[in-house]
């Protein structure tokens, strides 16, 4: 459910933002969207203390959450990382917390846009 809801909410922003010729968004979206954004978005979360003990316990699970198979752009740390990250969004989606849901990918997508801002 996360993936769809991210996906979703990532080519909403682009297209929003005037990137609406196909190559593009696809190009564009897939900086938002492969695990490794979604793993580095996950962890900036976590170290900034961004995530409720709620969310970290959501997080902890996806991570652990055991998969059929790893795709090959990707290590399976990353990979868990990345599933950790739609979880808790699922998760957040589905208690209908919409508010919370919106700050939560505004996060990311500031985190992707401006990475110099990860460092902070």
């Amino acid at each position: 459910m996360g993936d769809a809801v991210y996906e979703t909410a990532i080519r909403e922003h682009l297209l929003r933002h005037g990137r609406v010729k196909p190559q593009i968004l696809h190009k564009e979206a897939t900086r938002f969207v492969s695990a490794k954004a979604q793993a580095r978005i996950i962890l900036t979360m976590r170290d900034r203390q961004i995530l409720t003990e709620e969310e970290l316990a959501v997080m902890r699970r996806g991570r652990n959450a055991k998969a059929g198979s790893v795709p090959k752009n990707t290590d399976v740390t990353t990979y868990n990382y990345s599933s950790a990250f739609e979880a808790v969004l699922g998760y957040v989606h589905l208690l209908d917390r919409q508010e919370r849901l919106a700050e939560l990918i505004e996060t990311a997508i500031r985190l992707v846009e401006h990475p110099e801002e990860e460092k902070a």
